[in-house]
């Protein structure tokens, strides 16, 4: 006998049946009217696609400066490990770590937890380690702040300009399609949909892998 499908609002927290609903179409919870989940169409495979585009852009945005600068006609380039490992040599070693870990560490978290997970589902395998992996990635989400970083890259620039030639590197031109393909990728997947594929593989690893 199938046990009911249910889920949990995010907002309010009342237990609710889950349903069916259209391509496009989303459930909403039934006592404040907060979106449940929404039926996209190939989540699993369109996500991969945007976060192979978005391991390329990280892979670019860390290989190339983000900047460069020319005062006095000597020429610096600036990277993003560069910076955070600048920032501890000048004393500001929090300052520092924090971008290292928000502009390299949870962006690259994000970007290799994402493709372990969905890999094996575009696949049709399901090992154990999806469902830790999952709630991990989802974890440290909200700390990938590449956005954050290249705000503060501009300002600086812009207070830069009247004492030095800034030259924007090929990173920053990465580092913006990065912002842009991660927040497409995060609009393109549906939780729900793999959380359902997760729990059906705990209960009946045969019917996940069909």
């Amino acid at each position: 006998m199938n046990r009911p499908r249910l889920i949990a609002c995010h907002e309010c927290d009342l237990l609710q049946q889950q349903v069916d609903v259209a391509l496009g179409d989303s459930a909403v919870c039934s006592r404040c009217g907060a979106t449940l989940y929404t039926h996209r169409r190939d989540t699993v495979s369109r996500t991969t696609a945007l976060m192979l585009a978005a391991a390329v852009f990280f892979v670019i945005g860390n290989a190339f400066p983000v900047v460069s600068m020319e005062i006095q006609g000597q020429r610096s380039n600036a990277m993003v490990w560069e910076g955070a490992w600048r920032l501890h040599q000048e004393g500001e070693t929090l300052v520092g770590v924090l971008v290292f870990f928000t502009a390299f560490v949870f962006p690259l978290l994000q970007i290799v937890g994402s493709l372990a997970i969905l890999i094996p589902l575009r696949l049709g395998l399901t090992p154990r380690y999806l469902v830790p992996a999952f709630r991990t990635v989802e974890e440290a989400k909200p700390w990938s702040m590449v956005e954050v970083f290249m705000l503060g890259v501009l300002v600086s620039l812009v207070k830069l300009a009247h004492m030095a030639t800034v030259i924007p590197g090929i990173g920053m031109w990465a580092f913006f399609a990065l912002i842009v393909t991660l927040a497409w990728a995060s609009s393109a997947l549906d939780p729900h949909e793999v959380w359902e594929r997760l729990e059906i593989a705990e209960e009946d690893p045969t019917e996940a892998s069909a």
